[in-house]
């Protein structure tokens, strides 16, 4: 087993530190004995966190930031080139590594699992690592947000098994070598960097052919995407390719998914025998995701009955339809979906869940390319909820497009025979939904923004 820290990362600069998915890659090495340092543009608990580990983070973007004895800089796709720590970077000489790298440099020498897809990425590594850990096999992993379990998103662990979020937006994922690929679905979207499902096609074979000889590639047999790409990679020499769904054809086939209020009952068909296990997340879609982590576990050798019962101490993972609390008879649910396909299962999972109850959404756009692109088909899914509130778009890393606003949404949404208000300021929201909610009603803070900072402020607004 290899755990050591690579010579470059001994003393690492991270930029944009406490990202969910940089952050990871500090823990672990800060866990595994490196000197860690790095800036964030904001302080967060996640900056508190890494300090608690010995990090050094910077609050803001200097020069003077970046020690001169660092080995490394570690940046993601969203650093600009004029980020002063960059340039610092290269008067010094300091090598620049993208974080997928950093991430590819520590599975060295363990066992693998790469979580892809368009979506349930983060849903389905975490299930794994809670599984993984409660069956005392004590993973490595590295995830694209906060579980409730263990309260982070990455770990050095002491076993050989590293699970880890593979991350298709930038093409950093076929960096990885993986043991065990898993592929949960192929959909177009981060249209800044695909053009066409050719080309997302082309990215997800590149990353499957980078699955280690007699490795598996477990795969969605119901999403169509995820067929299409099963086909072209099937004949690959020495990949096992084992397809999971409701399909009658599945290899792992879901027999059945009872819903039990806020929890699933999952019965699946594996190996001829029948398995039922709980997952302790309302809706098809987590119950799917389960099923992902079940078969690529067994492929790695652990025996499905024990995985199935571990999966069942899964809680969610923060973001992830997660409860923030209840006021006056209202629930207030966060959910991270920004894709139309990810509002839609979120939305009739909450619809499955509560069927007597209203559902309010406050729904805030991510991204000016998927607006621009998606724009239609998210309003559509806002027909879903009894009333909505759409917010302005979080630009994140992007800067404005001329005539792409949140009015793409809301003109699409009514026309699919949605109630929708349009609210420009977000500090408004509390009133706003304190104005429409009733007791009995679920609140649902929806989109990869800041649009989560709504919750506590909701519930505070509703108390009072």
């Amino acid at each position: 087993m290899a755990s050591a820290i690579p010579t470059a990362m001994e003393r690492p600069h991270f930029i944009g530190i406490g990202g969910a998915g940089m952050s990871g890659i500090a823990k672990i090495l800060a866990q595994r004995g490196a000197q860690v340092a790095g800036s964030d543009a904001k302080e967060s608990a996640t900056a508190e966190a890494l300090r608690a580990l010995g990090a050094t983070v910077h609050i803001g973007h200097a020069a003077g930031h970046l020690a001169s004895d660092a080995t490394c800089v570690v940046v993601s796709s969203a650093i600009r080139a004029d980020n002063p720590e960059l340039a610092r970077a290269a008067e010094l000489s300091v090598p620049v590594v993208h974080r997928s790298d950093a991430l590819a440099s520590l599975m060295g020498g363990l066992r693998a699992i790469a979580v892809a897809g368009t979506h349930g990425k983060t849903t389905t590594t975490s299930m794994l690592a809670v599984a993984l850990t409660e069956l005392g096999l004590d993973p490595s992993y590295a995830i694209g947000g906060d579980l409730e379990g263990p309260g982070t998103n990455a770990r050095h662990g002491e076993g050989d098994i590293f699970v880890a979020e593979a991350d298709e937006s930038d093409r950093s994922f076929q960096k990885y070598d993986p043991e065990v690929a898993i592929v949960l679905n192929v959909e177009l979207d981060h249209h800044a960097n695909y053009a066409s499902m050719d080309e997302i096609y082309e990215s997800f074979e590149t990353f499957v052919g980078k699955v280690t000889p007699g490795g598996t590639l477990v795969i969605s047999a119901d999403q169509q995407g995820a067929v299409e790409l099963a086909r072209r990679v099937r004949d690959q020499a020495g990949l096992n390719v084992v397809t999971y769904g409701e399909a009658e054809d599945a290899g792992v086939r879901v027999h059945k998914i009872t819903p039990r209020g806020l929890t699933s009952e999952v019965t699946v068909l594996l190996n001829g025998k029948f398995l039922t296990f709980t997952v302790s997340v309302p809706g098809r879609h987590y119950a799917l995701n389960a099923v992902a982590a079940l078969a690529a576990g067994v492929a790695l050798g652990i025996p499905a009955h024990n995985l199935a019962s571990a999966l069942g101490k899964y809680t969610g993972v923060k973001r992830r339809l997660q409860l923030k609390g209840e006021a006056k008879g209202v629930q207030v649910i966060d959910s991270y979906a920004h894709h139309p396909t990810e509002m839609t299962a979120d939305l009739e999972a909450m619809r499955g869940a509560a069927t007597e109850s209203r559902l309010l959404v406050v729904f805030q756009p991510h991204l000016f390319s998927r607006t621009q692109e998606l724009g239609k088909e998210m309003g559509e899914a806002l027909a879903l909820a009894d009333l909505s509130v759409v917010l302005d778009i979080y630009p994140a890393r992007e800067d404005p497009v001329p005539g792409v606003t949140s009015e793409l949404i809301i003109d699409a949404a009514k026309a699919a025979g949605a109630t929708v208000t349009a609210v420009h300021d977000k500090e408004t929201v509390p009133d706003v939904i304190a104005g429409m909610a009733a007791p009995g009603d679920l609140v649902l803070t929806m989109g990869a923004g800041d649009v989560t900072d709504l919750g506590p402020a909701i519930l505070t607004r509703l108390s009072n």
